[in-house]
């Protein structure tokens, strides 16, 4: 990973932009460059900010939660919709999740903390530490399960343990004691090492490893270890049900086709907390990120060393389909020419995700009360960070002093798209059709040429068809004329 100097400083600038509080305070101006890096990221999460709010509206997703980190600062985060059964109560940054499967990620630096204070090994076989979790081997040639098989999902274990808790609506999660009583009855799916078999039960095992060898409860030693050192104050393996409607979001069911959703009943995990049972919000996975991108850039020993991040995040388990990569509770992922890393959770009414570029020191992270994956989400916020950070028109240049704070907006957009957002993009205009799951891909670009003319720039940079902006008498813009069509701005 490479080393990013001076990101605190660009950092700094941005949060002041768009309105965070920065970590760093400096009496120095910012470089140009610097500045021009600001200015772009606080167009692009403009644009991002409109994009979600319609997302939100026009999908009917009750309450939404959004933030971008980089580096040491959550540099934009924002709530959209509502948190409460009534619908009356705003989402927030703050506003509580369940965040489900992200808890992976929690367990996993558990178990590498363990692994560094010499009292596991990921290597050795699993009931070295926990001599009840012997399941019945697989056909054929089987080798031991080891921690590294759990933590890559390729030990060959089912995806569960063995009760129906996901589906109906009192979601009979076992307790612990439950849960090791079952585990011996249970076989292996095949062979460790032979293909991806995504696994609650694994990783479920991977925390009865740690609380074996650290002897304290799961719960008592994640909070000691790592969510008191790291300051996640409202981060939890457990769901606080007296929260609910309050800061914590209630969960709701999938659209039905009457457009409708069912309120869902509340869950506990349980026995199955490490894999699934930690709730949180977005600017306490800020700060797991920040943490991450810390512990890489300065190389300091914190929780973990820096070494033993990178082995997390490094590309340990390839399935024999070339299409899945994991890391030691990492999922890993390429987007063009770029990896990024994290985990997506779901559990009955809630969606997130914690997705990080470590290159960048960038992570986005996305948290919903609905079933809606939000992965295209994630993906849209980073296509439109890329896409403006690497934007330049080609020449002649765009139009100097245009006032684009005029044009930028809603507009009508029946009846092919619902709306249009508008907004200034390095120079000219971003105009983009709504509602959208693509928006990097759907965007585009109007280079300003004076006056209230527009011209649509082509993928290539060349120029396209006239765009005309409108305006009364009063001089206020009233619409978007393209090819004889005005589409009206809204109020």
């Amino acid at each position: 990973m490479r080393r990013t100097g001076g990101m605190r400083a660009a950092v700094a600038g941005l949060a002041l932009i768009v309105g965070a509080t920065p970590t760093v305070a400096t009496a120095q101006p910012a470089a140009p460059a610097e500045a021009a890096r600001k200015a772009a990221r606080a167009e692009a999460l403009r644009v991002i900010d409109g994009w979600l709010a319609g997302v939100r509206d026009f999908e009917d997703i009750p309450a939404l939660t959004a933030g971008v980190v980089v580096g040491d600062d959550l540099v934009w985060a924002k709530g959209y919709g509502t948190l409460d059964a009534a619908r009356k109560v705003p989402a927030t940054p703050k506003t509580v999740y369940s965040i489900c499967s992200i808890s992976k990620l929690f367990t996993a630096v558990a178990v590498m903390r363990e692994q560094e204070a010499g009292r596991l090994s990921i290597d050795q076989p699993l009931t070295s530490y926990i001599s009840w979790a012997k399941l019945k081997p697989a056909q054929g040639d089987s080798g031991a399960i080891t921690l590294r098989g759990l933590l890559t999902h390729s030990a060959g274990l089912p995806r569960e343990s063995d009760f129906p808790y996901w589906i109906g609506e009192s979601y009979p999660f076992p307790t612990q004691a439950e849960m090791r009583a079952k585990t011996p009855e249970q076989a292996a799916l095949f062979p460790p090492g032979r293909w991806f078999q995504y696994s609650n039960l694994g990783i479920t095992l991977a925390g009865e490893a740690v609380e074996a060898t650290s002897g304290q409860s799961y719960a008592a030693y994640m909070q000691a270890s790592i969510l008191g050192p790291l300051g996640l104050k409202d981060t939890q393996p457990g769901f606080p049900t007296a929260r609910l409607g309050k800061d914590m979001a209630v969960g709701w069911g999938a659209r039905k086709r009457d457009g409708t959703r069912d309120l869902l009943n509340t869950f506990d995990t349980r026995g199955i907390a490490p894999a699934a049972g930690f709730t949180s919000t977005v600017e306490d996975l800020g700060r797991f990120a920040s943490w991450q991108f810390r512990l890489a850039r300065t190389e300091t020993p914190e929780i973990l060393k820096a070494s033993t991040l990178h082995e997390m995040q490094r590309v340990q388990f390839v399935d024999p389909d070339w299409r899945t990569y994991w890391g030691l509770g990492f999922q890993v992922g390429r987007a063009g020419a770029r990896t990024y890393v994290g985990h997506g959770g779901s559990c009955p009414g809630y969606e997130t995700l914690l997705r990080l570029h470590m290159d960048s020191q960038t992570a986005v992270i996305v948290m919903q009360n609905t079933p809606e994956r939000p992965g295209d989400l994630g993906a849209g916020v980073f296509g439109l960070l890329q896409k403006r950070e690497g934007f330049a028109f080609k020449a002649p240049a765009p139009a100097r002093d245009v006032p684009l704070e005029d044009y930028a907006g809603r507009y009508g957009g029946q009846p092919f798209a619902a709306e249009i957002l508008v907004s200034p993009w390095a120079g000219g205009l971003a105009v983009l059709r709504l509602p959208s799951r693509s928006p990097s891909d759907d965007l585009q670009i109007l280079k300003a040429k004076g006056g209230d003319v527009f011209l649509r720039v082509r993928q290539d940079g060349s120029e396209a068809e006239e765009v005309v902006f409108q305006r009364d008498k009063a001089g206020k813009v009233t619409g978007m004329l393209t090819f004889s069509n005005v589409r009206p701005k809204l109020p």
